[in-house]
């Protein structure tokens, strides 16, 4: 079998992705955003998606494109807080939400792709995350019409003492889609800076990973220890080039 995981288009890439997918994204804010694969996701009509990322970039750009479509059915997030389109879908209940501490997503997601079917932590103890009753969903007229469910809590001795800690599910996906820098054909991964935050664990969570790249290369140009995700979470590669389009979210300029 042939180890060469490219593929000629992004429609090629994406292809599968259909009607009530469930999607990890990469991306920490516009930072390392797929967009080459979102545009193909728009362009395909997928509707319905269930999407885990860190956050549903802005009103035109990231994830947002998707949520402006009304394609997402469903979010699972962290941050939420640059894009009035989610705002409005969500306070209109026209769209869930499942709000999740940063740090408890980045390891829901790592514990999917290492098999890890759940584990307890201490974030989120004594509050709605653990307890249960934040809106998930809202009702046309305002109300909660779907509550976040309560947690099972319990006692560890840890560090010397006992704590309490909630436990959390992970979290798979049908589908990742993911940006790197630099890969190889077999699918092996480089990242660049903050695009490394939740990339590699977003593609560990999905039962078929699509990473779009920067740079193609062939097997052997990537020093192993250079390299961020090696290429068994990998299913097809498609290069996208340097000049790809990134954003910022804010720019701050500082006068001398």
């Amino acid at each position: 079998m042939s180890m060469n995981k490219t593929v000629a288009s992004a429609a090629e890439a994406i292809a599968g992705i259909g009607d009530g997918a469930s999607i990890a994204v990469g991306g920490f804010g516009l930072s390392g955003n797929p967009m080459v694969l979102i545009t193909a996701i728009l362009a395909a009509g997928a509707k319905d998606l269930s999407v885990v990322s860190n956050n549903c970039g802005v009103d035109d750009w990231g994830l947002g494109v998707l949520l402006k479509a009304h394609r997402i059915r469903k979010m699972t997030s962290s941050y939420v807080g640059e894009n009035k389109e989610f705002e409005r879908q969500f306070l209109s209940g026209e769209l869930e939400l499942e709000l999740t501490p940063q740090g408890t997503l980045a390891e829901k997601l790592r514990a999917g792709g290492s098999g890890v079917a759940a584990f307890f932590t201490p974030t989120g103890v004594g509050t709605q995350v653990a307890e249960g009753g934040l809106p998930r969903k809202y009702a046309a007229d305002g109300s909660v019409d779907v509550p976040s469910p309560a947690k099972e809590v319990r006692v560890f001795e840890f560090g010397g003492r006992e704590r309490e800690f909630v436990l959390e599910e992970a979290i798979t996906t049908d589908f990742a889609i993911i940006h790197a820098l630099r890969g190889d054909t077999h699918g092996n991964l480089v990242f660049n800076k903050a695009a490394r935050n939740f990339n590699p664990v977003a593609a560990m969570a999905g039962r078929v990973c699509i990473a779009e790249v920067e740079e193609l290369v062939e097997p052997g140009s990537i020093d192993p220890d250079s390299v961020h995700l090696p290429g068994v979470y990998v299913h097809r590669v498609l290069e996208v080039g340097a000049d790809v389009e990134k954003r910022i979210e804010r720019r701050t300029v500082r006068e001398s």
